[in-house]
């Protein structure tokens, strides 16, 4: 597992949520210098706390592991797909035609 991946990508979702680590440690019940730790990759948390910062950041499990599990690949795919049809017709149409060049090479 890549320990480091993981933790850019919590830490990702938690700026994304402009959460200061202090703020998620407290909403997953740990020590804010937990939190640095995981983030940097610098150790794996145990599931249950994991599952607590996927929850607490309102992420899937699989957006967060997305090289690390086979499926989750497809669940990231399903999750973008939802959002892509929820932006307007012709936002739509651009990020097609920015994958579609993307998918030639």
């Amino acid at each position: 597992m890549d320990a480091k991946a993981v933790g850019r990508r919590i830490r990702a979702a938690r700026e994304q949520k402009n959460l200061t680590q202090e703020e998620l440690a407290a909403l997953v019940d740990i020590s804010p210098a937990h939190i640095s730790i995981i983030e940097r990759g610098t150790k794996i948390p145990r599931l249950d706390t994991f599952v607590s910062i996927a929850n607490a950041l309102q992420v899937s499990s699989d957006s967060l592991l997305v090289d690390v599990a086979d499926h989750a690949v497809s669940a990231t795919a399903s999750d973008l797909s939802g959002r892509l049809t929820a932006l307007p017709h012709k936002e739509q149409l651009k990020i097609l035609r920015i994958l579609e060049i993307l998918l030639e090479n």
